[in-house]
């Protein structure tokens, strides 16, 4: 087991209701699961993402925390979030970064494997994968 590591896991869902095509308006929720697997404490400081949609915009977002927070994670323990972002084309990616510092004061960055964006792998409101 590695001292100091992270696990993070994104399951995107397009946000048919909130999204207007015809005004080029797609909009995505993601919920984010980090948990540590390493053997020491750690808090998630800030966050740095890159977004590009299918035409090649990109957008870099930084900021300090998750939906304002700054959780601690003891080994073994988890934090969930939901957040959104909006893209001009139906589908796109998103990936990036988390910055952590560990109890003991290392600092190391946790990479966010990129994920599709895709207004058409969606299944119907009230619909669930089996």
């Amino acid at each position: 087991m590695t001292v100091y590591n992270v696990q993070i896991d994104v399951v995107p869902q397009f946000l048919a209701d909130q999204s207007h095509a015809s005004q080029g308006v797609f909009a995505f929720a993601y919920t984010v699961t980090v948990t540590n697997t390493g053997q020491i404490a750690v808090q998630l400081i800030s966050r740095h993402w890159l977004i590009h949609d299918d035409q090649g915009h990109k957008e870099e977002v930084t900021g300090l925390g998750v939906v304002g927070q700054q959780p601690l994670l003891r080994p073994g323990e988890s934090f969930r979030y939901t957040s959104a972002c909006r893209l001009r084309t139906p589908s796109g990616t998103m990936g990036g970064s988390y910055f952590f510092v560990a109890e003991d004061g290392h600092r190391f960055d946790a990479a966010i494997i990129p994920f599709v964006l895709d207004s058409a792998n969606h299944l119907p409101a009230g619909r669930t994968l089996h």
